[in-house]
């Protein structure tokens, strides 16, 4: 009897140990190379940023860490992908919070912005900077509303794309400021910069970036505004929106890493860990701080917070004239 007693027990208990063991296997993270989507075109800050960051979390987590760019719908194409990917920790995106923030306001998107896409750790703040191209008459911010307003829909404003922190600035000028000009979307900085150059419009809002600080100190974008909590040490000159009465206006643009909702907790965690130590290495402090970005760091309740935050600051967008295209 105690022989067939001490049989079971020790039955038990391996049968205990092997699904401790597979619930460790199928817990196990990473057990593959991890997918970075960037969800905006090849070649610009975010693209160079996210690049960095890959190459720090591969050599981390000890595996290969992958970037795939998948540029459109002002990050939302991106986004859409993400949602659709297996929810194990092993596809992330790298994103602006805008197609969260905003995007979803203005139309269908393809995902929930609060079900389907979980934050998983900040980045960086980009500061949003307003110039004024060659075709633009005025000197001044100021000259951007008396024109705007004397002459309605005159102005092009040009941005990286529908919902994108230069979008949310145009939108909140025109709210804030009682006056309406034409939005000229690009898919991406690189076309946009070049269109900008020629004055195919006379205003762009753009994250500040090397190549665009340039071509303000070469002169060929009068700077106007800067959506940054102070003024840029490389441009002492150009006040924020806030100082020029526009606080709502007042947009940085913050980026961060997501996974696609229903991720295990366990993960989320240990990425929020991993991004944060990456960020924090003097490489890529230095990155980010060259190019006038900040750093971001925190937990992931924090970074959600602050979307949420952002999303409903929003919503005074939704059903505002708008347009799609």
């Amino acid at each position: 009897m105690k022989t067939l007693l001490s049989r079971r027990r020790s039955l038990v208990a391996l049968l205990g140990l092997v699904g401790l063991q597979a619930s460790r296997a199928q817990t196990a993270w990473p057990s593959q190379p991890v997918r970075i989507i960037v969800v905006y075109p090849p070649g610009g800050l975010s693209d160079g940023v996210a690049r960095a960051l890959a190459e720090r979390l591969s050599w981390q987590l000890g595996v290969a860490v992958r970037v795939e760019n998948r540029g459109g719908g002002g990050g939302s194409v991106g986004l859409q992908a993400l949602a659709r990917a297996p929810a194990d920790g092993h596809t992330l995106a790298f994103s602006a919070v805008s197609p969260l923030t905003l995007r979803p306001h203005l139309g269908a998107v393809g995902y929930d912005p609060f079900r389907d896409i979980e934050p998983v750790a900040s980045v960086m703040y980009t500061p949003v900077l307003l110039v004024g191209t060659p075709s633009f008459t005025g000197r001044r911010f100021a000259d951007l509303l008396a024109q705007a307003r004397a002459h309605p829909g005159a102005l092009r404003w040009g941005t990286s794309g529908l919902a994108t922190a230069g979008h949310l600035v145009l939108e909140r000028v025109q709210l804030g400021g009682g006056v309406a000009v034409t939005h000229i979307p690009y898919k991406g900085g690189g076309q946009q910069l070049t269109d900008a150059l020629g004055g195919q419009f006379e205003l762009l809002s753009t994250n500040v970036a090397p190549a665009q600080l340039a071509h303000v100190q070469a002169g060929h974008f009068k700077p106007l505004a800067v959506g940054a909590p102070h003024r840029l040490e490389v441009l002492p000159q150009v006040p924020t929106f806030a100082e020029l009465g526009l606080p709502q206006a007042n947009v940085t643009s913050l980026f961060g890493l997501f996974a696609p909702g229903g991720t295990p907790t366990q993960v989320l965690d240990r990425l929020n860990v991993e991004i944060n130590a990456a960020v924090q290495t003097p490489s890529l402090r230095e990155r980010l701080l060259a190019s006038d970005n900040l750093p971001a760091q925190g937990d992931r309740a924090s970074f959600a917070r602050r979307i949420a935050q952002e999303w409903h600051s929003n919503r005074q967008l939704k059903g505002a004239n708008i347009k799609m295209e």
